[in-house]
């Protein structure tokens, strides 16, 4: 992983697809969030808006490869991240990807995992996701 860090956390940036493949796959149980970064999550907890609840974790997404994926761990992780890609598209205040750890207490109201305890272990850089959602659309039938 390339020593570049991110804005205010000083988190280590992942800038290539390979690099993040490699880290996801190394440490099995990461997540990935896309928000405006741990430092504000520690801050504010996830919200069911449409219930007006408070979440009793983080919204998150996995990211890793299930076991019964048989086609290449790269397809998964390009699929997981390009998922929810569109959060960071067409704000004033970006929300990006960035991996953690963390303990899973509940899902939410769209069966993500909730997660407390959290850990924060990279932002994903713009080369990273540039190159995840090349992977994407050639290996997917993305409708």
């Amino acid at each position: 992983m390339r020593r570049s860090t991110g804005p205010r956390t000083g988190l280590p940036v992942i800038q290539t697809f390979r690099e993040l493949v490699d880290l996801v796959t190394e440490r099995p149980g990461l997540f990935v969030r896309y928000s405006h970064g741990p430092e504000r999550d520690a801050e504010e907890s996830s919200r069911d808006y449409e219930a007006d609840v408070d979440l009793p974790g983080l919204s998150v997404t996995t990211i890793g490869p299930e076991p019964w994926w048989t086609r290449p761990a790269e397809d998964w992780i390009a699929r997981r991240l390009c998922k929810y890609s569109d959060l960071d598209e067409g704000r004033e205040a970006r929300r990006r990807p960035w991996l953690l750890e963390g303990r899973v207490v509940a899902s939410g109201p769209d069966h993500e995992p909730l997660v407390v305890d959290t850990v924060p272990v990279a932002w994903i850089g713009e080369g990273a996701i540039a190159e995840a959602k090349r992977r994407y659309r050639r290996r997917f039938q993305v409708g």
